[in-house]
């Protein structure tokens, strides 16, 4: 893989943050992208706009025990949120928290629940980024409208041009720092065919959906991680990886959650 272009979208993960901290000698708060006070950077989230939890009650950020916001989950059943493998491989269930019913990360709204269990897809391989979701096991339910996963029913959710919705907290350009509000977007997925001309024998069809414009301009990016692909009133997709963000040719690549719907569904019922 062409790490010198690769981004996962993900911040750092709770298990990188607390290796870090006793090497920088900062706070998990402190070791976060900058989170920006300027309201005109809630206009992108690479082309996005600002909206509700009101809205999308089933989105949510995952956070560090000191709150600091590194990827996006779903919330998929009262006690359940999926995820993406890499958000949350190495952890211990006691360093990560998920925060539902914010939209401004800055502010003390909804609920920060603790988790009692991780699951990571035993195939997940971070070298091609296949089997890359994740099951978290809240300890306490949450009073919230859940999103039902896509399975393989759901084929004609996946046809190219069909419209998705992304969301996010994440940086508002690659590299850039995180947003402070609740992001979306809408985005137009594209056919493996047309995703394979982008990342060659990256791009695994069975595994994987992308979306994005040729042009590029809306996407999701670092911090996004995790978060949902949103086609039909079902999650199709989790936030993986991709080249850069935004960048024309280069569409964002999720995990086909359809392709994953048995596994994940057995976690879900657990």
């Amino acid at each position: 893989m062409a790490e010198t272009l690769h981004r996962l979208r993900s911040l750092l993960s709770a298990a990188a943050v607390a290796l870090l901290l006793p090497l920088a000698g900062v706070s998990a708060a402190s070791a976060a992208p900058p989170v920006s006070d300027d309201p005109d950077l809630s206009t992108q989230i690479v082309g996005g706009s600002r909206v509700s939890t009101t809205t999308y009650p089933w989105v949510v950020y995952l956070a560090t025990s000191g709150g600091s916001q590194y990827c996006g989950g779903t919330l998929v059943a009262p006690n359940k949120v999926v995820t993406a493998a890499h958000c949350t491989v190495g952890d211990s269930p006691s360093a990560v928290r998920v925060v539902s019913g914010r939209d401004d990360k800055s502010s003390t709204a909804g609920t920060v629940s603790t988790v009692s269990r991780i699951w990571v897809h035993p195939s997940y391989n971070s070298n091609t980024m296949t089997s890359d979701v994740s099951v978290l096991t809240l300890s306490t339910s949450l009073n919230r409208t859940t999103l039902p996963i896509a399975t393989s029913a759901d084929s004609a959710l996946y046809a190219a041009g069909t419209t998705a919705r992304i969301l996010g907290w994440g940086t508002t350009s690659s590299g850039g720092s995180a947003s402070r509000y609740l992001l979306s977007a809408t985005v137009p997925l594209v056919s493996s065919s047309s995703c394979t001309s982008s990342y060659g024998s990256e791009y695994y069809s069975t595994h994987m959906v992308c979306a994005g414009y040729s042009s590029g301009g809306v996407d999701t990016c670092q911090g996004d991680s995790g978060g949902p692909l949103v086609a039909g009133g079902k999650l199709i997709g989790v936030t993986s990886w991709g080249y850069g963000c935004a960048s024309a040719g280069y569409p964002g690549v999720y995990s086909r959650v359809s392709n994953y719907a048995t596994t994940l569904q057995a976690q879900i019922n657990s």
